[in-house]
């Protein structure tokens, strides 16, 4: 009896210390559900994440990969979603961001652009409508967009005081009523000039793909615009080789190599 007692005990503590192990573990589980949901996002936008398979699906992803094709070359641009580090590959130059400082690889002086700028700016582009569930931005709201006779409701998407390169951007998301997927993406951009500017650009969003259960662009469409009315397309950037995964690129994947220099904007104040 007194070794069967002494087995009844251990059993117990061994169960105890199970069933506390498995409840913490839920609790933590539940946490991290709980920091994505109670963020505070508009109702609409809510809705629109939900359609193209859920922010917190996005949240629990950890890098991207697509190309870019183009006339001259393809571009590769792989990023790793939590830090934002990211690398821009060609066949004759690479551009990087470390998370802290953008660098370019180009031995032979054939980049002529902006590096700070076009690092990540074609992620932006391509990651909506999951981007604007980013910290720092703030939600308002925005005057419907009408395109050939459908009215799109929408979401006015401002920044913080000193998030990102260029606070003073700004977004409007504009959905389809019926299937709430996002359509139509207006901007301005103060990046150049560090001031609010008036002159604002639309994209159109309604090409896209399912990828690891979210629906992300196959192509966006520019269109003209003339005295702020969304007019015919202009251009459609297409993105092929789309990769999305819970695995994140090392850091060293994002170094500077040593033939490459770091860059600075031109950002002017």
């Amino acid at each position: 009896m007194k070794y069967l007692a002494l087995a009844l005990f251990s059993v117990l503590i061994v169960s105890c210390k199970q069933e506390k192990k498995q409840t913490t573990t839920e609790k933590a589980e539940t946490k991290e559900i709980l920091e994505v949901k109670i963020n505070a996002y508009p109702n609409e936008l809510q809705q629109v994440f939900d359609a193209h398979g859920g922010i917190s699906a996005w949240k629990n992803m950890k890098s991207l990969v697509f190309d870019i094709p183009k006339p001259d070359a393809r571009e590769t641009h792989i990023i790793n979603l939590h830090t934002r580090e990211d690398k821009i590959v060609t066949p004759k130059h690479t551009i990087g961001h470390n998370g802290s400082k953008t660098w370019l690889l180009d031995t032979e002086g054939e980049f002529k652009g902006d590096a700070v700028f076009y690092h990540n700016l074609m992620f932006y582009f391509y990651a909506m409508p999951f981007v604007l569930g980013d910290d720092g931005i703030v939600y308002g709201e925005t005057e419907p967009v009408v395109y050939e006779g459908k009215s799109y409701p929408g979401v006015k998407i401002s920044y913080n005081p000193g998030v990102g390169a260029s606070y003073k951007d700004l977004y409007f998301i504009h959905f389809d009523p019926d299937t709430k997927q996002m359509a139509w993406l207006g901007y301005s951009v103060s990046y150049r000039s560090g001031e609010v500017s008036n002159k604002y650009s639309w994209i159109h969003y309604n090409d896209w793909a399912t990828v690891n259960g979210l629906l992300l662009p196959k192509s966006i469409t520019w269109h003209n615009v003339k005295e702020g009315v969304i007019k015919d397309a202009r251009n459609t950037v297409t993105f092929e080789n789309i990769e999305i995964s819970k695995e994140a690129k090392p850091s060293s994947f994002f170094a500077k190599p040593e033939a490459a220099v770091f860059v600075e904007g031109k950002i002017q104040e």
